[in-house]
């Protein structure tokens, strides 16, 4: 049984997707590992960044075939498809930058997980791909719409009709990754990522983060809704509103910000 593992160095949240006889494979259950680690360091005030990482030879291999491969239409749509893409969306939307820490192949799903972090550094041996047609499915976690406003449409076409699969660099190439490290470096390469991320305004990262997703078209008006929200509640109209209504009386709004 898979776990995702998190630990926590100062400032720097470390989450370690562990399923390595399966590659890393997701199931239901480790689904709800992931969105519990996601919980867990959104909860933790200390953490200013976070790091993705697999365990063992693989970053992730995806959807594990045989969790969804009997479900019946419906369910593999709901239980599988829906609750995953909510769960990736809760680790793309967490309030501090992720940085994916490729250590091995991320295919399908496992592509589709790093594409929920800020950031990729990925180790020069690994291979990357939306394999998913070859299947006879398509790829459900956001492959075709998170992928496609990050990276564009033409390079997500060729993974998914295509079936082209990248090394590191060409995948570099291609801005599907950022950065590329040798074999057995990526944590301390993303460790070092961090720490420069970590002395960085932490207010003003998660506001940067918020704004970057509203222009690129992501969390459906959530962060203008987010970021109004964080402006209006320094405000000197909020705090009269609440005394207002605390003390049962009509508010006296002043304008003040």
């Amino acid at each position: 049984m898979g776990e995702v593992k998190v630990s926590v160095e100062r400032s720097v949240a470390t989450m370690t997707v562990s399923r390595p006889e399966k590659l890393n494979a997701f199931d239901i259950d480790m689904l709800k590992a992931l969105a519990g680690a996601c919980d867990e360091v959104e909860a933790n005030a200390s953490v200013r960044v976070a790091i993705l990482t697999g365990e063992g030879k693989a970053f992730s291999a995806g959807g594990d075939v045989k969790a969804w491969g009997g479900m019946a239409a419906n369910e593999f749509g709901h239980a599988w498809v829906r609750f995953g893409h909510r769960v990736f969306e809760r680790l793309a939307t967490l309030r501090m930058p992720v940085i994916a820490a490729l250590n091995g192949h991320a295919l399908g799903g496992g592509l589709e997980l790093a594409a929920a972090a800020d950031i990729r550094i990925a180790e020069s041996q690994i291979r990357i791909g939306l394999p998913e047609t070859s299947l006879g499915m398509v790829p459900g976690w956001s492959g075709t719409q998170r992928l496609t406003k990050r990276f564009g449409a033409q390079i997500v076409r060729r993974m998914v009709l295509g079936g082209e699969m990248f090394s590191a660099e060409e995948a570099r190439g291609h801005g599907l990754v950022d950065a590329v490290v040798e074999t057995g470096t990526v944590l301390a390469a993303a460790r070092d990522y961090a720490a420069r991320i970590a002395a960085r305004g932490p207010a003003a990262l998660e506001i940067a983060k918020l704004m970057i997703a509203s222009a690129n078209g992501e969390d459906n008006g959530s962060a203008v809704e987010a970021l109004g929200s964080i402006l209006v509640a320094k405000t000197g109209d909020l705090k009269e509103g609440v005394a207002a209504f605390a003390g049962k009386r009509a508010a006296e709004f002043k304008g003040e910000w």
